[in-house]
């Protein structure tokens, strides 16, 4: 299977790589942005916008540039390089795809259009105090009086929802299923109590009590299915984006083992210490692989291949983010520890994305629960 990159997509990478790079490949640059709210650099994000990048996975009529999971899959990875805190993965993939996924003509061009220029950040408000990352909500209701709909309930974690202007919130509908709708960022009976995460983003938690909504799309439909399926590519975008980290912890470590000095020559010199790096490069080359082969099977947009590749990504980087965290922190020594070295950061941001989207159990039950499913091999 070819993973190579053409000559556009490369372009692509070097461009991003070089607008990020130059904001934060200085790691202390990184620390002062997320010191401060909102937590990112609004300029660089209207830098992004202004580039194109932010509209890449929206079709053209809505005021994207209509490129595929591949493209969007190579911005991830740029970010998660240098550990960017701009909401990508929260605003772009998962509040914008399902804007995408389940909004109206109309809907689109209003959210997504000035989304994309970098003009303002969305937010989505899915999951709910309490283990479980369902496709369902499960506390939040919605109440429609007339043609006027209105939610109550809470919804927390939700990744930059103290900063977005609108929120996109799923909640459960009279007559049963589960709706999105579009709450504005300064909507009566919305509280918003923002927070930093451990690895320095920002995540809130919201408060709607009889909050007006808009619904996004058909008022009344369940769009479980389409909750379920954007989740799903934010788990393989997430991988892209966790790939990023992962290749620079482990040159960030082999770069210290090169370099460190103990009784007089360098780290690498103790070679219980190279098979231990040699074991972190394995686990990187096998998640590469996954995550490549998963951003490929989510272009061919089948909803099912999908769910089974975002599951076995999830698995994948559940165990090599912690394998390859552990290790960089370790072969680093004490210095590993500190706030001011980047690569505890790294590894916080790791098992961040993994609380996030799913655990190595979650999807190991998911896996597990088809298999009977798979057809027989012939040995050979």
């Amino acid at each position: 299977m070819d993973f190579t990159y053409d000559d556009e997509q490369d372009a692509l990478r070097e461009a991003v790589r070089g607008m990020v790079g130059k904001v934060y490949s200085d790691y202390e640059n990184r620390r002062r942005t997320v010191a401060a709210d909102p937590g990112f650099s609004e300029e660089l994000w209207k830098q992004l916008g202004e580039m194109g990048i932010l509209g890449l996975p929206f079709a053209e009529s809505d005021g994207g540039s209509g490129a595929g999971p591949i493209e969007v899959g190579i911005v991830a990875q740029e970010l998660g390089r240098v550990l960017a805190p701009e909401p990508f993965l929260a605003s772009i993939v998962l509040a914008g795809g399902l804007v995408a996924a389940v909004g109206t003509p109309e809907q689109r061009a209003e959210v997504l259009g000035p989304l994309s220029a970098g003009e303002t950040v969305l937010a989505l408000a899915h999951y709910e105090p309490g283990p479980g990352r369902a496709a369902q909500a499960c506390e939040v209701t919605a109440s429609q009086a007339g043609e006027e709909w209105t939610l109550s309930g809470t919804k927390e974690p939700v990744l930059h929802g103290a900063r977005a202007d609108h929120l996109v919130v799923s909640a459960l509908l009279p007559d049963g299923g589960t709706g999105l709708f579009l709450v504005a960022g300064d909507a009566s009976g919305l509280t918003r109590t923002g927070y930093a995460t451990p690895d320095g983003g920002r995540a809130a938690r919201v408060d709607l009590a009889q909050t007006p909504a808009v619904p996004l799309g058909t008022p009344g439909q369940d769009v479980a299915s389409s909750i379920a399926t954007v989740l799903d590519l934010a788990r393989i975008i997430a991988g892209n984006e966790a790939l990023g980290a992962l290749e620079t912890a482990v040159r960030t470590t082999t770069g210290y083992l090169t370099s460190r000095k103990q009784f007089g020559v360098t780290l690498n010199t103790f070679q219980a210490l190279t098979f231990r790096a040699a074991d972190m490069y394995v686990s990187l080359e096998l998640t590469a692989s996954l995550v490549h082969w998963a951003t490929m099977v989510l272009a061919e947009g089948d909803a099912a291949d999908t769910a089974v590749a975002a599951s076995r990504v999830g698995l994948q980087l559940s165990r090599a983010g912690r394998h390859i965290g552990k290790e960089a922190i370790q072969l680093h020594g004490g210095i590993g520890m500190t706030a001011e070295y980047s690569i505890g950061a790294y590894t916080a941001h790791l098992q961040a994305l993994e609380q996030l989207l799913g655990d190595a159990t979650q999807h190991l039950a998911v896996l597990g629960a088809g298999v009977g499913s798979y057809g027989a091999v012939e040995p050979v």
